[in-house]
């Protein structure tokens, strides 16, 4: 499969946060995130429950109820959009709950319009979805119901993809999946990276990103209080193990 149109390489970080504020529902949230990730790369943020990157990412999304700071999506700053044109600037979402139409066919999923797809345009057609993610192939005139919670993570992420999205907020994807296909959403992730998507991917802990990620922040009480990039990963590992409380 070849680089896709939507995922073009940016001369600018995919996203960047600086002094990065939240509210939500009149809880300071976050407390000055500064975090940057570049265009083509997995970058995993970490931190144990209420540490403040659910927030980040439903900041980014413009769903919480006040903000300040900067947030800027490929160059453009976007801490004043609302909610649906931070999404036409190429922003997809998908978090554990997956939100697909458990009464449809896999295939009938896919085909769903969505309320981007105009102004974006460049998404994955139905022949790439199948090229990347081919276990979902044989079972696409099947009832999600059908699928197991691997599979309707893969079909979640498929559909942003076919939006044409190119800068992917994956929310905890790999909670209470089998080893398996865990390791099938790894090999996903990397070859969405080979083809120029972005990917911020949050987790509490280090098993599924580690062998993954280009770059790791961790969180705390609403604020980065570390990172690494991969390569220096290893001397860091006992470091984070002990913030994410291992």
């Amino acid at each position: 499969m070849k680089e896709h149109p939507a995922a073009a390489t940016f001369n600018v970080p995919a996203l960047e946060t600086v002094g990065l504020h939240a509210w939500h529902d009149e809880q300071h949230v976050l407390r000055g995130v500064d975090l940057q990730v570049e265009a083509g790369q997995v970058v995993a943020l970490m931190g144990r429950a209420g540490s403040g990157h659910d927030a980040l990412l439903q900041t980014i999304m413009g769903r919480t109820s006040r903000r300040k700071g900067s947030i800027r999506i490929h160059g453009t700053e976007s801490i004043h959009h609302t909610a649906d044109k931070i999404h036409h600037l190429g922003v997809g979402y998908c978090g554990a709950g997956r939100g697909i139409i458990t009464g449809l066919s896999c295939e009938e999923n896919l085909l769903l319009p969505s309320s981007a797809e105009d102004t974006l345009g460049g998404g994955m057609s139905l022949a790439e979805i199948y090229e990347l993610i081919p276990s979902l192939y044989p079972r696409r005139h099947l009832p999600c119901t059908r699928l197991s919670g691997g599979e309707q993570q893969m079909l979640a992420i498929a559909r942003i993809l076919r939006t044409g999205a190119n800068l992917l907020l994956l929310d905890n994807i790999s909670d209470g999946l089998a080893p398996v296909m865990v390791q099938s959403l790894t090999t996903m992730l990397e070859q969405l990276r080979s083809l120029g998507y972005t990917v911020l991917l949050i987790e509490q802990n280090l098993d599924f990103p580690g062998p993954l990620a280009d770059r790791f922040y961790v969180m705390q009480n609403g604020l980065v209080i570390d990172q690494a990039a991969s390569d220096s990963l290893a001397d860091k590992y006992d470091t984070f193990g002990v913030m994410l409380g291992h």
